[in-house]
């Protein structure tokens, strides 16, 4: 019976999967210098530097793909997975009469290398 129509319905892709699909990875090429500015030295930074895992300093605006594309071309290794961290301002207590400041909000970027891949800083 064709009560309610023998046409099959054609899947209908949703919009934000096109565009997910359509973006590709922004060229750090020429501003690789200004997305990674330096490497983070801390005490639990350099603890997991032996498991792979090395943390830089990072713009606000800096993305996953911009960081990716800015370490493969300053250090001619392919990341493999890379995790940023959203640090907040801290008030700090200055030791003069203006009584109480804030440090400024930073960014970090845990950048995961494969196994075997190392990165020299020196």
């Amino acid at each position: 019976m064709a009560i309610f129509g023998d046409k099959k319905k054609e899947k209908k892709e949703k919009k934000g999967a096109a565009r997910r699909r359509a973006r590709t990875a922004p060229s750090a090429a020429g501003i690789a210098h200004e997305i990674i500015r330096a490497p983070w030295f801390s005490e639990k930074a350099l603890i997991i530097t032996e498991k792979g895992v090395y943390t830089f300093d990072v713009p606000a605006r800096a993305t996953k793909a911009s960081i990716a594309g800015a370490v493969k071309e300053i250090y001619n290794v392919a990341p493999r997975k890379i995790r940023i961290v959203n640090l907040p301002a801290k008030k700090k207590t200055l030791r003069t009469k203006r009584g109480e400041g804030s440090r400024a909000a930073r960014r970090k970027a845990y950048v995961y290398l494969n196994a075997g891949d190392s990165i020299q800083f020196a």
